[in-house]
C-alpha cells in the first residue's frame, strides 16, 4: 500500500465536502431563494431549486455506472475522477456570476456541480478497494469521512464568517459576500484535491484487459458490461442482499439530511441555530468517525452499522417530539456521532463484497440504484405530511427506513459474500474475475 497515496485519497474528502456543506446544505439554498429566485411568486423558488436537484440526481444516476464500467474497462478511473473534480469545482466557482433573479443560470450550475460531485465520487469509492488492503480499509474509509467533515466544517466556518461580517471584512454588500464564498469552494476543492491526484498511481493497461482502448471505447462497451452485471447478481447473492438492506438505510440517512433544516423551520427553529447546528454536526462527526473506526477494528463494521441505524431511528422518534432549539442541537450532535462512521463502514462493506477488477463498474451500479430509491424517502416524507397535516407525522415515517435496512442487514453473511466475490464469474464479460486481493494499486 503506497501511503502518501493513500494519504491523498484522505484529504479528497477534506476537499470536495466544501461542496456538499456549502453549496448543498447551508449557504446556497438560502442564497437561491433569497437572491437568485427572488423574482419568482409564492414557493416557485423552493419548487425549482427540489426541480433542480431531481434532474441532477437523474444525470448522476445515469452517467455513474456508464462512467464507472468505461473506466474500469480503459483502466483510468483517477482521469474520470479529475474530469467530474475540475466539472463539479468550476461550477461551483461559476456561481459567484449568479445575480439576483438569475435562478436558471443558477440551476444550471447546481446540475453541473453535482454531476461532478456525486460521478466523481463513484470513481473516488472505487479507488479505496484498488489501493487498500481489506484489513485496513475500514480504518482509511472512516479517515476519510474524518477529514471529510473537518474540511467541509472548516470553510463552511469561513464562508459564515464572510457573510455574517461582510461590512467589517470590506465588502461592498451581503450578496457579494456571499457570491465570493462559491468561488471557494471551488478553489478550495480543487487545492485539496492536488495530493490525489499527483500521488495516486494507477497501472499501464495491458491489451488483454482492454487497456488499449479509448475513452469512447470504453464508453461504448459499458452498455454491454451494465447488461453483464445484472446477469452475474446471481453469483453474488450477500452482495444482492447488502444492497438492498444499503437502499432503506441509506436513503433514511439522505432523507434525514435532506430534510432536517426545512423540518426544523417549519417547527419554528430559528435559521441561525439552524446554520451552528450543521456546524455542531460537523465538528462532532470529526472525532466521532475516527472514534468509530477504532471500534469497528474491535466490534466489526456490520455490528456497529447496525448499532448506528438503531442511533438514526432514535433520532427521527426523537425528531416527531422536538419543539426547541435546545432539542435540534442535541439531535444534530447525535446525527454527527454516527453519520461518518455508518457512511464510512458501508463504504467499506460494500467494497468488500465487490469484484475487484470491476469495482468501478459495481460502485457505479449502486450508484445508480440509490440515486433511483433516494427518490422514496422525500416522497414518503411528503405523502405524509399531507395525508396528516403534520411534519412531525412525516419525519416519523422515515423510521421504517432504518427499520427495514437493520432487518436485511442482519441476513448479509459478509464472509460468504467476500467468497463469492473473489470468483471467477464466466458471464462477467472480462473472462476472468476477482482474485480476491486487496492489496496493492491495481486497477
Amino acid at each position: 500500500m503506497d501511503k502518501k497515496a493513500v494519504r491523498g485519497w484522505v484529504w479528497y474528502d477534506w476537499a470536495n465536502s466544501a461542496f456538499a456543506t456549502t453549496m448543498l446544505a447551508a449557504v446556497m439554498p438560502v442564497y437561491y431563494e433569497s437572491v437568485a429566485g427572488s423574482g419568482l411568486a409564492g414557493n416557485l423558488a423552493q419548487t425549482y431549486w427540489a426541480n433542480t436537484q431531481s434532474i441532477a440526481m437523474l444525470l448522476v444516476a445515469v452517467l455513474s455506472p456508464l462512467a464507472g464500467a468505461a473506466a474500469d474497462l480503459s483502466r483510468s478511473k483517477l482521469r474520470f475522477l479529475v474530469a467530474f473534480t475540475i466539472l463539479g469545482a468550476v461550477s461551483s466557482s461559476l456561481m459567484a456570476f449568479a445575480g439576483e433573479g438569475d435562478w436558471l443560470f443558477a440551476s444550471s450550475l447546481l446540475v453541473l456541480g453535482i454531476v461532478g460531485f456525486s460521478t466523481g465520487n463513484t470513481f473516488y469509492d472505487a479507488l479505496l478497494r484498488d489501493g487498500v488492503p481489506e484489513e485496513q480499509r475500514h480504518a482509511v474509509s472512516a479517515r476519510g469521512y474524518a477529514y471529510g467533515y473537518a474540511g467541509g466544517g472548516v470553510l463552511l466556518a469561513i464562508n459564515l464568517l464572510m457573510i455574517l461580517q461582510w461590512e467589517r471584512l470590506g465588502f461592498p454588500s451581503k450578496t457579494a459576500a456571499t457570491q465570493l464564498v462559491f468561488a471557494t469552494v471551488g478553489v478550495w476543492w480543487l487545492l485539496f484535491a492536488l495530493p490525489l491526484f499527483t500521488r495516486w498511481k494507477e497501472p499501464r493497461p495491458t491489451e488483454e484487459k482492454g487497456g488499449s482502448m479509448s475513452v469512447l471505447s470504453a464508453a461504448g462497451a459499458s452498455f454491454g458490461r451494465l447488461g453483464q452485471s445484472l446477469r452475474s447478481l446471481r453469483h453474488y447473492p450477500e452482495l444482492l442482499k447488502y444492497m438492498a438492506a444499503f437502499w432503506f438505510f441509506n436513503d433514511g440517512i439522505s432523507t434525514v439530511i435532506v430534510m432536517a433544516t426545512i423540518y426544523g423551520a417549519g417547527i419554528g427553529i430559528n435559521s441561525d441555530d439552524l446554520i451552528l447546528a450543521l456546524l455542531l454536526t460537523q465538528f462532532t462527526g470529526l472525532p466521532a468517525t475516527l472514534l468509530f473506526g477504532r471500534m469497528v477494528a474491535r466490534y466489526g463494521a456490520k455490528r456497529m452499522l447496525s448499532g448506528s441505524l438503531l442511533v438514526y431511528l432514535g433520532i427521527v422518534v426523537l425528531g416527531y417530539f422536538m419543539t426547541s432549539s435546545a432539542h435540534f442541537f442535541a439531535l444534530a450532535f447525535l446525527v454527527g456521532l454516527v453519520q461518518g462512521g455508518s457512511q464510512a463502514s458501508a463504504r467499506s462493506l460494500y467494497a468488500r463484497l465487490v469484484p475487484i477488477d470491476r469495482s468501478g463498474e459495481w460502485f457505479g451500479f449502486l450508484a445508480l440504484s440509490s440515486k433511483f430509491t433516494s427518490v422514496l424517502g422525500p416522497l414518503v416524507f411528503s405523502i405524509t405530511g399531507t395525508l396528516t397535516g403534520s411534519s412531525r407525522a412525516a419525519i416519523l415515517s422515515v423510521a421504517a427506513f432504518f427499520v427495514i435496512g437493520f432487518a436485511l442487514l442482519q441476513l448479509v453473511n459478509f464472509q460468504r459474500g467476500a467468497e463469492q466475490a473473489a470468483l471467477v464469474v464466466p458471464d462477467a464479460g472480462s473472462g476472468t474475475g476477482a482474485d480476491g486481493g486487496g492489496g496493492g494499486l491495481q486497477a
